[in-house]
Parts: C-alpha cells; structure tokens; sequence
C-alpha cells in the first residue's frame, strides 16, 4: 500500500468570518448571532431577572442597535422577538419594551467606539465575585493573557447605571479594550462581531473564575510581561475570539433551531 499523500492545504475547509451581499442579509446575520449568543448566555446561567443585555449595531442604520427585550428569558428567545432601539432607547422596531438602564449603558460604549458592533453585559456569578474585590484579572493562564493589558476597572459603584452620564465614565473606563470589570457589578465586553463580544464575555468569566479558585489556594505564579504580552498578540484579537466561538455557535444553532423564526 503506497505512503498516503498529504491533503494540499487550500483543499481544506476553515470557518472564517462571513461576508454578505447586501445589508438585508448582513442584518440577518447579525441578528441570528445575537439571539444564539442570548441562548447561550441562559444556557450558561448568565441570567438574573431582567439583568444582562447584548447589543449589536445595525449595519444601515448605525446609531440603532438590535438588543433582547425586557423581561423575556433568553432560552426562549427568537429573532423576531428582538427589538431595534436608536440611540436615545427609543424602540423603533418591535413590539416590546427595552431595559432603559441597561440600554444607557451600551449606547454610550456604542457611543464612544465607533468600531464596537457589539457589546455583553450580564451578572454572571464569577464576574461579579471578582467584581466585588475591585481588582483586575491577573496574567495566571494562557486563557487569561488574551486580556493582558487589554481590559479596564471601572472602580466605583453609584447604583442601577440610569444616566448618560454614567454610561459615559463607564464608556471611558472602557477606553480601547476589550473588556471592563465594573466593581461590585460585573463583566462588560465588546467586540468587532456578536460572536467575539459573545466568546469574551464567555471566557472572560470563567478566567473570573480560574483566578478566584487559584487565590483561594494559595499564591498563584504569574506569567511573565513579555510572554503575557506575546501570548496576547496570538489570542487577544478579535478573529481568534470569533473562531474560537464557532463550536458553541454550531452547538446552540444545531439543537435549537426554533430561534431563528
């Protein structure tokens, strides 16, 4: 039996970010990511009550954004659920209502990074605990270092985020990163797609949750600057996070597929 003959490289299939023909199929696109990533919030249990928001930048109409509505529980969410909210929270598509304070929150992230196309915000239970000790994540797994120098702590904690204003301080503790912590709040995460603002939020709670585990053990080694940093650069953008997302994508798309009516 002759040696078998490698696979030329071009022949085989790698999921990379889609491109679409016109903005109706973009819109689409950008919808079904968001309803899936809301299903695998609650699948996760990322949901408290009317806590946590997703939000994703319509693609005409820039200064609208498409984001779950209040008081509806993120399994049973579908795409003709979602409501598209302008810039000021007012709904300009649907039939339900939007959480106000959330909705201040991310309009003024969308507000201030114009490159953002969507951002998460839930209270999970590990972003919360790390939340309340006012501390960033340390560089203690390579999981981690894809945040290295690269998320922020909003340290202050003034109740239910209902002005613009402090949506703003908060947009500003953001600054160019990937993420924020919001002490005694939680996790706040942005990103170029539904699907990287989605897998940092996912992997950034559970490096919440490595970090607690590790402290409660004992004094964890850091990984150094320089490899913290190169590590980084190899997993910190948002591509990286957009592929590593796909296997959930597929997961939650394949089991449940009512969300897209």
């Amino acid at each position: 039996m002759p040696e078998p003959t490698p696979i030329p490289t071009e022949h085989l299939q790698f999921a990379m970010p889609p491109t679409h023909a016109g903005v109706e199929e973009e819109r689409r696109h950008r919808k079904e990511r968001l309803v899936a990533a809301l299903r695998l919030f609650g699948r996760y249990g990322f949901e408290e009550g009317v806590s946590g928001h997703v939000t994703v930048r319509d693609p005409e109409f820039t200064d609208c954004f498409w984001v779950n509505p209040f008081g509806m529980s993120f399994a049973l969410l579908t795409v003709s659920d979602l409501v598209l909210v302008n810039g000021d929270g007012k709904v300009v598509e649907g039939r339900h209502h939007v959480n106000q304070a959330a909705f201040t929150l991310h309009a003024q992230v969308h507000r201030a990074r114009p490159d953002v196309v969507a951002a998460a915000h839930s209270h999970s239970t590990y972003g919360r605990a790390l939340s309340a000790l006012g501390e960033l994540l340390d560089p203690i797994t390579q999981d981690v270092c894809a945040f290295y120098e690269d998320h922020a702590l909003y340290d202050a904690y003034t109740g239910v985020v209902v002005d613009e204003e402090e949506g703003r301080r908060i947009a500003a503790a953001l600054g160019p990163h990937k993420a924020v912590i919001l002490r005694n709040h939680g996790l706040l995460t942005v990103g170029d797609s539904v699907d990287a603002a989605a897998w940092w939020f996912l992997t950034m709670e559970r490096c919440c949750q490595v970090q607690l585990a590790a402290k409660a053990a004992g004094k964890p080694v850091l990984i150094s600057h320089q490899d913290a940093v190169r590590t980084r650069e190899q997993l910190g953008t948002d591509l990286v996070a957009w592929i590593n997302y796909q296997s959930l994508y597929q997961q939650i798309a394949r089991s449940e597929p009512e969300m897209f009516g």
